[in-house]
């Protein structure tokens, strides 16, 4: 499988100069490259290829491969607008964001990244040094730092390119890395709910509650910090405001990584597999008050199922993803579906049985019975895909769709 390793460049002066004009000229030929495609209808490799290749050599001093993966790069933005519309991501033809989509060529910014290979950058590991190429020359003896997971992981398993990117005053490479995966446990003793949800982000079956009200709490004093420093409006707000603009992303990100970690863990130690909510498209179904409308978009619930994920298919744990429908209104014990079950946000009572239990925990209980299910009948979908032109966003769980779950392959 292939995972993206952060390597974290520290370049002299001298050398950041170097690279950040590199980038510069190669972002400018890919936005000249993108408004050749965009006015000729020419958006395929290596037609572009033959009307952009010499052009772009000469007037940005470019070498043959960079020219190469700039025009790329091209080609690979067009084909993602492309299926961006396709999956209805932009709204549907017509609309103002579908024509404002479509009506311009793609450009790119002075700072995005570009794609290296091993003709145009070496790695010396070992010694934590890269030789790169730039427009002024190849560089070499380029300081570089990772963890040490990192650099054991990048000398064992890179293969292929990698990207170089700025971003927020720092330099990074991008290195793709073919990580062997571990056998498929296709033989699971059970299974183990996660439910996800805002006010606690995961709730195992087994009962645990991981993260929740302290990260929404960070949420909240970052989205007032931010609303006070934007209406004061003056140099050093702007200033502060540029240095936190990705730090709630980077914290619910580290949170996240560590949660799938510590399930993913779970689960192979006791010989389960995983089973998820299939939240898929739940945005664009649900209609919410404006108080919970930013709340709401800020829940990532779809990263960590990614995290999850490649975590598990890395380790060998099967996952299987089922339909959430009334998951929160159905007892555990008893099966009984009620509306009124669900007496809070933390509560569930059954009003058949008696049963009582924290409302997350049950959840994920009926999740782990649905997926256990699902495999013992092989794991076959039973769940129809999303109706034509309704983007896969991510969001709530469903509220009024079948009881039926929804699975992947076991093989992932």
């Amino acid at each position: 499988m292939k995972l993206v390793t952060q390597i974290r460049l520290l370049p002299t002066p001298g050398q950041a100069a170097a690279l950040e004009a590199t980038l510069r000229a190669c972002n400018e030929a890919a936005s000249w490259a993108s408004e050749f495609a965009f006015d000729k209808g020419v958006q395929r490799t290596f037609a572009l290829r033959e009307h952009t290749y010499r052009e772009i050599r000469a007037r940005w001093n470019l070498g043959a491969q960079a020219a190469q993966h700039v025009i790329k790069k091209t080609c690979d933005a067009y084909a993602a607008l492309k299926a961006n519309l396709k999956a209805g991501n932009l709204g549907r033809p017509g609309t103002r964001r579908y024509r404002k989509a479509t009506g311009k060529p793609v450009a790119f910014r002075a700072g995005s990244a570009q794609p290296y290979d091993d003709r145009m950058l070496s790695w010396q590991i070992t010694e934590r040094r890269v030789s790169i190429w730039t427009t002024v020359g190849r560089i070499k003896d380029v300081v570089f730092t990772a963890s040490p997971e990192q650099l054991v992981t990048l000398a064992l398993y890179r293969r292929g390119e990698s990207d170089l990117v700025w971003r927020d005053g720092m330099w990074f490479l991008l290195a793709t890395c073919e990580v062997s995966e571990a056998p498929l446990n296709t033989a699971p003793v059970d299974f183990l709910g996660i439910d996800l949800g805002i006010v606690n982000i995961a709730t195992t079956s087994d009962g645990e509650i991981l993260a929740g009200r302290e990260l929404n709490r960070i949420r909240v004093r970052e989205r007032t910090l931010r609303t006070k420093l934007e209406k004061k409006n003056t140099p050093s707000a702007k200033r502060r405001l540029k240095k936190r603009r990705r730090k709630e992303a980077r914290r619910a990100k580290d949170i996240n990584h560590k949660i799938a970690k510590h399930v993913v863990a779970e689960a192979e130690r006791t010989g389960r597999g995983i089973a998820l909510e299939d939240l898929t498209g739940i945005r664009e179904r649900v209609r919410l008050r404006k108080p919970q409308r930013v709340t709401h978009s800020s829940w990532a619930f779809a990263q960590l199922g990614s995290f999850i994920a490649y975590k598990a298919r890395r380790a060998g744990v099967p996952v299987v993803y089922v339909d959430p429908a009334y998951t929160s209104r159905t007892c555990a014990e008893c099966g009984h579906m009620e509306r009124a079950n669900r007496v809070s946000q933390a509560w569930f009572e059954c009003r058949s049985c008696g049963f009582v239990d924290h409302a997350d925990r049950n959840g994920s209980r009926n999740i782990r019975a649905r997926a256990w299910q699902l495999w013992r009948r092989g794991a076959q979908s039973t769940a129809p895909d999303p109706p034509p032109g309704q983007g896969r966003g991510t969001g709530r769980k469903r509220s009024a769709t079948a009881s039926g779950a929804r699975c992947a392959s076991p093989s992932l």
